[in-house]
């Protein structure tokens, strides 16, 4: 399918993709041989990002880049599965599939033939947090683009017969990518079992029994409830100016008709009270343990939560932010205690931020011979290290030098620049969050890294799963002449 996007959760910014694309070294390296980052680009006032609310209540937040003539134009709505209720769970994504089928002046699949005449490319996807629509044109096609976003944002329409052929397309996405895959329906399963009431329990595509029984006023009704003015921002990063984009952003999205957006009711997580642990069984060839804490997010401030969500962070990266990080190093090349190979590989990963409660993730692929158990104990062991013992100076230096790099390199990019601006929107985070969030990251030090370990992992609030082998459970070969499943193809 053309957006292999719209299932990861986006909720962090792509700027720390750095953090878990690290190369070279191991954690024990010393500090005089740390590769040294570019240094990062002054600020100035040429390429500063202005925010601006237009007459019906959308955002307009424009970055200017005019090293290349083009320019990336998103369109940021506030809305994704966070929203959805029980029953309808993947209606936010079967609505941005439905966004590229028509308007009153469009038919089905003409606003992506129109993007590609213009020279430009453009894809959609929906995060829990939100759903993106965009695209990237020479920079004298930008009105154009923005006339025709603006006319699917305000008017979009199309029949049930246009809905019911989509929606068949949707399910085999689901079948493709969650069903016929024993780890993706596990770590499903399991984040059903870490949520109770936060929304994030439910998985971004949906649940295929809510899929089978939509219908398309589910959509059509979703659709009228928060693709409103005023829950929407249009993020551009490239050759414009700024006060020309303003004046087009006025013609073509101001004049939307604005609507109040509806209340959002709080749905808080209740706390965790004693450990939770689940076995999904299924037809896989390796087992896979994941284990799973709940932590504060970083809300763009200074408070102790905020800084224990930037510490780790740190502590994600140093623990797999780079070829020989510790999970690497100790339980795949062997050079943990006892010099055993525990995993073919091991991982870990933190949210940091977004509209729901934050996880902090341990996941291992068991090598031969090595139960589940013990390589969940080997996970928690390397946190219990850097709990006792600390991290050292080389190892923060590492992570923040990497960090700071992707900083940098993520600037050839305008659509990483939208992309950034707009996640920051989405959380209600200000345009110079970048900047702030990069100076708190550097100040993160190694007994701050410490003492989360030692704080956020303790058995009481752990949640386990693993994938078990499971022989029996394989699915029957499909019988010869059977109805072809539909293809997944492009909007």
């Amino acid at each position: 399918m053309k957006r292999p996007m719209h299932l990861l959760d986006t909720r962090a910014a792509a700027c720390f993709l750095a953090l878990s694309m690290a190369s070279a070294g191991a954690w024990s390296q010393s500090p005089a041989s740390v590769v040294q980052a570019p240094p990062a680009p002054q600020s100035t006032a040429q390429n500063q990002a202005h925010q601006f609310t237009l007459s019906n209540g959308m955002t307009l937040i424009v970055r200017p880049d005019r090293r290349a003539p083009t320019v990336a134009h998103m369109l940021w709505v506030r809305v994704g599965s966070i929203d959805e209720v029980d029953g309808t769970s993947g209606v936010a994504h079967v609505l941005e599939h439905m966004l590229f089928k028509g308007t009153p002046d469009l038919k089905p699949g003409e606003f992506s033939r129109r993007i590609a005449a213009l020279g430009g490319r453009e894809n959609a996807f929906t995060s829990r947090d939100a759903t993106a629509y965009h695209q990237q044109v020479p920079a004298a096609k930008l009105e154009e683009v923005m006339r025709l976003e603006a006319d699917r944002f305000a008017r979009n329409q199309w029949d049930d017969e246009e809905f019911r052929r989509e929606i068949e397309v949707i399910k085999e996405e689901r079948r493709q990518r969650t069903e016929e895959s024993p780890r993706a329906r596990m770590f499903e399963a399991m984040n059903a079992m870490v949520f109770q009431a936060s929304p994030y329990r439910r998985p971004i595509i949906g649940w295929m029994s809510d899929l089978d029984a939509m219908t398309p006023e589910d959509v059509r009704q979703f659709y009228q409830r928060w693709y409103a003015p005023a829950n929407a921002a249009v993020v551009i990063a490239g050759d414009v100016d700024v006060q020309q984009v303003r004046a087009l952003a006025e013609r073509h999205f101001g004049v939307i008709p604005a609507r109040a957006v509806p209340p959002r009711k709080p749905r808080e997580e209740p706390p965790q009270v004693g450990p939770r642990r689940m076995e999904f069984r299924a037809a896989a060839e390796q087992a896979v343990v994941a284990l799973a804490f709940k932590a504060p997010s970083w809300t763009g401030g200074t408070d102790a939560a905020s800084q224990d969500a930037l510490a780790l962070t740190v502590l994600s990266a140093v623990l797999d932010g780079y070829s020989g990080a510790r999970l690497d190093r100790s339980l795949v090349q062997g050079g943990g205690m006892g010099g055993k190979r525990i995993a073919d590989s091991a991982g870990a990963s933190f949210g940091l931020y977004g509209r729901g409660p934050q996880v902090f993730t341990l996941v291992a692929v068991p090598a031969r011979g090595v139960t589940a158990d013990a390589a969940a104990a080997a996970l928690k062991a390397e946190v219990a290290r850097i709990a006792r013992e600390g991290i050292s100076e080389a190892e923060l230096r590492r992570v923040k030098t990497q960090w700071t790099a992707g900083e940098v390199y993520k600037l050839d990019s305008v659509f990483n620049q939208a992309r950034e601006l707009g996640s920051y929107w989405i959380n209600g985070m200000d345009v110079d969050t970048g900047e702030r969030l990069m100076a708190q990251l550097k100040a993160v030090t190694a007994a701050q890294v410490q003492s989360v370990a030692q704080r956020y992992f303790s058995d009481e609030q752990l949640n386990t799963a693993v994938l078990v082998p499971d022989p029996s459970r394989r699915a029957a070969t499909s019988p010869a002449g059977a109805t072809p499943r539909p293809a997944l193809t492009r909007h």
